[in-house]
């Protein structure tokens, strides 16, 4: 059982991606990086610095950035594509739908800053809808790792198995929540801790919070499992009806818009069984105010104790 340590130092999982893009670099010639003038908020400077003749930056030009990435990826190199995530996935969604996703072309999309991150820049820079915009496109893997050992592995799975995939790569520090050598395996979420009362699955960001949720319902004798959703796309359809079957409630946290997101990939998964618990998706469903990261977490009830308060209604449901 994993009990989330409050103390625990936290981390921002660029540093991790970047280290391990760099490593990747190293041994792998067709690992290069594309970037929309963010070298410094993707973490390239590294990358920069020691292949200079690997860093292609497009400028401000996501459109450009994605058809270029394609490109890359059709003359058989491995291209890491960087922006932050709202205009990677928003301005250029055309072109990884068509260039991307339907021509199978092995782009790694790297959502850089997802979620709240941008905090006070206000929901222009917020990149909340990228999950249920990617989720609508076939052949498209999505990954939010929830830690920097997920996000190194993320990275290394990119090289070992080239395919079009988007990776969510966090700015929030978050804590560990797996071991470097728990597995990452494509479309499997991750068992945090077992439970048979409820299932609390987190993605990202919320999965520490998840955590620190499953250890408030433990001191109330409620066994909380806890999921880690670190594949949205493909989706692990067999944990999530053993969660409907096994416990009495689904409660799903995202740092995302819950339409088309997490929280309704599980309740369509959860419905076509045609009976199953209730199933309460936390997230945004509107546009944030202004406010830091944290302001605006706990303002959306992505915190440890509003996870906990909304499993405690789910079952009292």
């Amino acid at each position: 059982m994993t009990v989330l340590d409050t103390a625990a130092p936290t981390y921002d999982n660029r540093t991790a991606f970047a280290e391990e893009l760099l490593e990747l670099a190293r041994a792998d010639e067709r690992v290069v990086a594309v970037c929309n003038d963010s070298v410094g908020s993707s973490n390239l400077v590294g990358f920069r610095e020691e292949f200079p003749d690997r860093l292609i930056n497009v400028g401000i030009a996501e459109q450009n950035l994605v058809g270029v990435g394609a490109g890359l990826a059709a003359a058989g190199l491995i291209p890491f594509v960087c922006a932050a995530g709202p205009f990677l996935t928003g301005r250029s969604l055309e072109q990884v739908k068509a260039d991307v996703a339907y021509s199978a072309h092995n782009v790694i999309l790297c959502g850089m800053s997802p979620g709240m991150a941008y905090g006070e820049l206000g929901p222009t820079h917020h990149s909340v809808e990228d999950l249920s915009w990617l989720r609508a496109l076939p052949g498209l893997d999505i990954v939010v790792p929830a830690d920097r050992h997920q996000t190194r592995q993320a990275v290394r799975q990119a090289v070992a198995d080239p395919r079009p995939t988007y990776i969510r790569v966090g700015r929030h520090k978050v804590p560990d929540v797996t071991a470097p050598t728990d597995p990452l395996e494509r479309g499997r979420f991750l068992l945090a801790r077992a439970g048979s009362d409820v299932t609390l699955i987190g993605t990202g960001t919320l999965v520490s919070r998840a955590l620190a949720a499953a250890d408030l319902l433990a001191a109330d004798g409620i066994d909380a499992r806890v999921l880690n959703a670190a594949y949205i796309a493909p989706l692990d359809v067999e944990a999530i009806r053993d969660a409907a079957t096994q416990t009495r409630a689904i409660v799903t946290a995202e740092e995302a818009n819950i339409s088309g997101g997490l929280g309704a990939a599980v309740a369509l998964t959860v419905a076509a069984q045609g009976r199953g618990p209730v199933v309460r998706a936390l997230g945004l469903s509107e546009f944030a105010p202004t406010g830091s990261t944290d302001l605006l977490l706990e303002h959306f009830g992505l915190t440890g104790p509003a996870i906990a308060a909304a499993a405690r209604e789910a079952l009292a449901g």
